[in-house]
């Protein structure tokens, strides 16, 4: 039996059976970029949810085992977060709850509380890293080394240019 040679890729036009055209190339590039996003969202969200976990509490799950022992400030979290998101205290509120994430008021600022995962959040992750890094590396089946460079760089200098407004 031959292999099957993959699907000719639909454009973002005949994907979302757009008969007129697009406003600009740049709304092409925003729409095809945003679709491209949600298919990969929804990837790893097949992964995490057998495992009861968000995309979002997995993110955090992460950025808490990377910061290790000492653990972060709620804030600094929410900064570090893939997704920002405004509710970061009623996440972790459901993820202490959950006994994945404990949290410690700073005795020398008492607004600052200090977040860390627990050995409970810690063996959740570990069976999913794998399945993770899986859906991640989907992307190198379809580009090269050289071709994941230049897409890094070019979505690097679209949210600078994003993140800081021109003066």
């Amino acid at each position: 039996m031959t292999p099957q040679a993959p699907p000719q890729p639909l454009t973002i036009q005949e994907e979302l059976k757009q008969f007129r055209p697009f406003h600009s190339r740049g709304q092409e590039a925003y729409l095809t970029l945003l679709r491209t996003a949600d298919d990969m969202r929804r990837r790893v969200s097949l992964v995490l949810e057998p495992a009861g976990v968000t995309l979002q509490q997995y993110n955090v799950l992460r950025i808490l085992r990377g910061a290790g022992e000492e653990g972060l400030p709620t804030l600094a979290i929410g900064e570090r977060m893939i997704e920002r998101t405004p509710g970061i205290t009623r996440l972790i509120d459901r993820m202490e709850e959950k006994g994945w994430v404990d949290r410690e008021r700073c005795t020398e600022d008492r607004r600052r509380v200090w977040c860390r995962i627990t050995e409970e959040g810690l063996g959740l992750l570990a069976p999913l890293d794998a399945p993770v890094n899986a859906v991640d590396d989907l992307l190198e089946e379809v580009l090269d080394q050289e071709e994941l460079t230049t897409l890094i760089g070019q979505l690097d200098a679209i949210r600078a240019h994003l993140n800081h407004p021109r003066a």
